[in-house]
């Protein structure tokens, strides 16, 4: 099993760090206030509580902060992601949901690359389901599918294994520059909530035919 530090404390990060629990993980929540962290890991049983800027114990390191905050908080721990893998779960979407507020050509994941240490590899991973879904886990016996992208081959393993433990299944993408093909499918996801489903119980996924 995996040894997992989620920064944050909101919805994914505490609907992440039950099921990774489930899964036999080893969890660490580090967040910038020390009682709602407490109070987290209370509420969930077997999670430890870390230092928000001291190095992760974790050996994936999950980015669950929203994307205008991301980047920031991958140079504020800066050489203490040395030799993690990073998950980018962010969605940057601009605030009228029509876009990114990414530069052209790039990606979230891209810029937060950019930012984290040579020696550390982001994986862009989770961003296409809803903290609630993730949290409630697989229905009808059918694994939620989990699309991950990144340029390094031993960190998308790890995190595929880290996903499997969870009770859903990855599908990998290709190299990190695929992540703003996922940001759009989470873009999309906002655009059927607002046009068609009308609500956010549903997951996307792939059916294999053969």
């Amino acid at each position: 099993m995996s040894s997992i530090s989620i920064i944050g404390l909101g919805n994914m990060a505490g609907a992440l760090a039950g099921r990774a629990l489930a899964g036999g993980n080893a969890v660490e929540i580090i967040g910038r206030d020390p009682a709602k962290a407490k109070e987290l890991a209370g509420a969930l049983g077997g999670v430890t509580v870390g230092t928000a800027g001291a190095a992760p114990a974790g050996d994936i390191v999950v980015l669950a902060v929203p994307y205008a905050g991301a980047v920031a908080v991958v140079s504020e721990y800066g050489d203490a992601l040395q030799g993690k893998v990073i998950i980018d779960l962010t969605n940057p979407v601009s605030p009228d949901f029509q876009g990114f507020v990414t530069p052209d050509g790039s990606s979230g994941a891209q810029e937060i690359a950019k930012a984290a240490p040579a020696g550390a590899h982001v994986v862009k991973a989770f961003n296409t389901l809803f903290s609630h879904v993730l949290a409630a886990g697989p229905a009808e016996g059918r694994p939620w599918d989990v699309f991950i992208a990144g340029d390094d081959a031993q960190a998308k393993t790890r995190v595929s294994a880290f996903i499997e433990s969870l009770g859903l299944r990855p599908m990998d993408t290709g190299q990190l520059s695929m992540a703003r093909a996922l940001e759009n499918v989470g873009l999309l996801q906002l655009g059927l909530v607002a046009h068609s489903v009308k609500h956010t119980d549903f997951a996307l996924g792939i059916t294999i035919l053969s």
